[in-house]
């Protein structure tokens, strides 16, 4: 790993998250924004204005001008993440922070995590949810037993994403592009199901598409047995109307019982070991972003600064995407899936260059 004084950073893809990563980049001391890039001229315009920094329609083109660079935000659309981020490790050999999910498909994943390894860069995936103060309570309860064992596990998302959200661009609501709920809202709270709990031992699912014009699911519901004993039930859905109502997930032990809520799982809303905690472990949030990407930034200069191990490895990552596909070989081939034998689903990351080539940087 290469040493450095100051983290120098580049975006490319300025879309809905990427004002907040910026947001938290000022803030951070020994991290700079020194350029940005998209596709879009009058995005980049106002970007570059407000922040003042460069823009710049081709990422090849602001990477061989600012060599300085040594961590890239890859803020794209979910399906072009793996064939912009596989270019940069290849042949810029720079870090990255890829938004989740990182990659579509299971293989893909794979590939990065090696090219990164073999280039001595590092891949920082994006689970924000985990640094949320309800989220460390309850990982801390559950590691020292005072929740028990682990007996029944509840998720619940149940937020508003109408049509006109899909209409937004030509890559939402697309399985080559996007995925549906579980893919592009769900997958924290796949993520935190692991987290918490441990790996999931196998799934059952049904996905249906109940109110939007789109291909892929904006409803799931499933069960699903922990390797370690206990199950659970998992309920996401973008069909709820008219506004976002809850993220949240409740765990029943054999010592008692714990309820994150909120709008993405900020509120400790039950905590049954000591009441007095929901208050100090609560946060209200701005937004469903929350504050985790503040301590994201924070973990990546522990990470380079004091060689601290960042919150998500490698393996953490590619499992979190191989029980996403869980869900959806379940759905489809409707029977129970076990992660240790799940293969990717094919439909989700299929290939369509009809709409990669609108978000492709083509060589100068």
């Amino acid at each position: 790993m290469k040493k450095f004084r100051n983290i120098n950073v580049g975006i490319i893809g300025l879309g809905r998250i990427t004002l907040h990563h910026i947001q938290n980049i000022v803030r951070e001391k020994k991290i700079s924004l020194i350029s940005i890039c998209d596709l879009d001229k009058s995005k980049l315009s106002k970007f570059s204005k407000k922040f003042n920094v460069p823009g710049y329609q081709n990422f090849r083109e602001m990477i061989k001008k600012h060599k300085n660079l040594n961590l890239i935000i890859i803020a794209t659309p979910s399906g072009m993440h793996y064939e912009h981020s596989l270019e940069i490790l290849k042949r810029f050999k720079k870090n990255l922070i890829i938004e989740k999910p990182l990659a579509l498909k299971i293989q893909q994943c794979q590939k990065l995590f090696d090219c990164a390894k073999k280039n001595k860069v590092k891949i920082f995936p994006v689970f924000q949810n985990r640094y949320n103060k309800a989220v460390q309570r309850v990982k801390k309860s559950i590691k020292s037993k005072e929740l028990g064992s682990v007996r029944i596990v509840n998720v619940r998302l149940r937020w508003c994403r109408p049509q006109k959200y899909y209409n937004l661009s030509p890559w939402r609501g697309t399985y080559s592009h996007d995925g549906g709920a579980l893919t592009n809202q769900g997958i924290h709270f796949i993520d935190l199901l692991r987290y918490l709990f441990g790996e999931v031992e196998f799934v059952n699912c049904q996905m249906k598409t109940l109110g939007s014009k789109i291909e892929v699911e904006d409803t799931v519901v499933a069960t699903f047995g922990f390797k370690r004993g206990g199950v659970g039930t998992l309920e996401v859905t973008t069909a709820a109307r008219p506004d976002d109502y809850e993220a949240s997930l409740s765990i029943i032990g054999s010592k008692g019982l714990a309820q994150i809520g909120g709008l993405a799982v900020n509120n400790l809303e039950i905590f049954t070991p000591n009441s007095k905690d929901r208050k100090i472990f609560s946060e209200k949030i701005p937004n469903a972003y929350g504050f985790g990407h503040t301590h994201l930034y924070r973990s990546i200069k522990h990470y380079f600064f004091k060689k601290e191990k960042f919150i998500i490895s490698d393996n953490d990552c590619l499992n979190t995407i191989k029980l996403l596909h869980c869900f959806y070989n379940s759905a489809y081939k409707n029977r129970r899936i076990y992660f240790n034998s799940v293969k990717d689903f094919k439909k989700l990351g299929q290939k369509n260059e009809k709409i990669s080539k609108l978000y492709r940087f083509n060589e100068n």
